[in-house]
């Protein structure tokens, strides 16, 4: 447990949570990235982003929805949600552990083992390990049922082959959690299961995929008879498809746009900052400003829905989260690209070549709108 985790007898209103998440905030935020946050290397941002995993932490405010049992502070997705409203307000900076907290922290919780759960959550939720995605392969495209990494099981047990592309945060991480085929004469979706994999084990090797905003973001990673102890693998052997399908709606859920969110309003402000007072951009800026609060609002339902009912409805809608917030990303940084201060121009490059995917990953718009064609206005397959 964090060094200042609420330990008060009495439950916390929302209301004293945000006044306490507030004040942290405006303390806890560095000055140098507030007031430099568009002109820094990504060296020097990598490092503000490390070291804000580990001040949530010794704040109190790392795992706010998960069991205090598990290390988390035992709070709701509401309370996720205001904080990661605070901290877009407060200009706060995101952290490397977002894979970590918002797929394998869920996915542990979820699926995996007491060992799994004590190995694991204690460090991610203290900043101390971070955690990249082992899903997309060269040639499986946007099959995920397609992968063909190879769980080969022997002595205690298995070894892994084969390769992972477009691996966010693969030369920061320590661990990396795959989807691997372990029975390839089972039937299609039960062939597959999970497993936590070491990134420093002998046989994993990571290539970096330099992007054109001229960083290596992911990277391509290879498990050339990397071994994976059994007490690695999530869940029995088959139920990979299941735990990756769960991964993938909390990937598109409201802690994960709360957390996008952050990011929005921050780039939305620095606009504000630099070119706000031109006449000739005001009716543009204005609709950013209203998309970026309308988002904030919609998280509010998803909210609402989560505490009332975490079922079909919520999922249809975090997909239309989905492909509201990686659009509306994609034209935030466009128009920083088009009318952005010279002083900022290396910022807005970066953060438009960025967004880029974004709207392919977690699930392709493409994919989200057939979701909400079929399953919210009833249109036919």
């Amino acid at each position: 447990m964090s060094e200042s985790s609420n330990t008060t007898s009495e439950p916390e209103t929302i209301e004293a949570f945000a006044r306490r998440a507030d004040a942290w905030l405006q303390e806890a935020v560095p000055a140098v990235w507030r007031e430099n946050r568009g002109a820094l290397s990504g060296t020097e941002s990598d490092a503000i982003r490390r070291e804000w995993d580990r001040q949530l932490w010794r704040g109190g405010f790392a795992g706010i929805p998960f069991p205090r049992e598990f290390g988390g502070q035992g709070l709701g997705l509401a309370e996720d949600v205001v904080f990661h409203i605070l901290a877009a307000k407060a200009q706060a900076p995101d952290g490397f552990s977002r894979v970590g907290k918002t797929l394998v922290a869920p996915m542990l919780v979820r699926s995996g083992s007491e060992v799994q759960r004590e190995r694991y959550l204690p460090p991610l939720l203290r900043g101390e390990e971070v955690w990249c995605q082992g899903f997309s392969e060269p040639d499986a495209g946007s099959d995920l049922a397609g992968v063909r990494t190879r769980a080969r099981r022997v002595k205690d047990g298995y070894r892994l082959t084969g390769r992972k592309t477009w691996t966010t945060f693969a030369q920061h991480a320590d661990f990396i959690f795959v989807l691997a085929v372990t029975d390839p004469a089972a039937p299609r979706y039960r062939n597959l299961s999970m497993f936590l994999v070491d990134m420093r084990a002998e046989g994993v090797v990571v290539e970096d995929i330099r992007q054109i905003s001229g960083v290596a973001h992911f990277a391509e990673t290879q498990f050339e008879g990397a071994f994976v102890p059994e007490s690695d693998r999530v869940g029995g052997e088959g139920d990979g498809w299941r735990i990756a399908m769960e991964l993938l709606s909390d990937e598109r859920g409201g802690s994960e746009t709360a957390a996008r969110y952050v990011e929005i309003r921050s780039d939305v402000d620095l606009l504000l900052e630099s070119v706000g007072d031109r006449s000739d951009l005001a009716r543009e800026l204005e609709e950013l400003e209203v998309r970026t609060e309308v988002l904030r609002w919609q998280l509010g339902k998803v909210v609402d829905l989560d505490d009332r009912d975490p079922g079909e409805e919520y999922w249809r809608a975090v997909s239309t989260l989905k492909v509201q917030w990686s659009e509306l990303w994609q034209d935030v940084t466009r128009f920083g690209v088009e009318h952005g201060l010279p002083d900022h121009r290396d910022h807005w490059r970066y953060q438009y070549l960025e967004s880029r995917a974004v709207s392919i990953f977690s699930g392709t718009n493409e994919i989200q709108r057939n979701i909400i064609s079929e399953r919210i206005l009833g249109l036919p397959r």
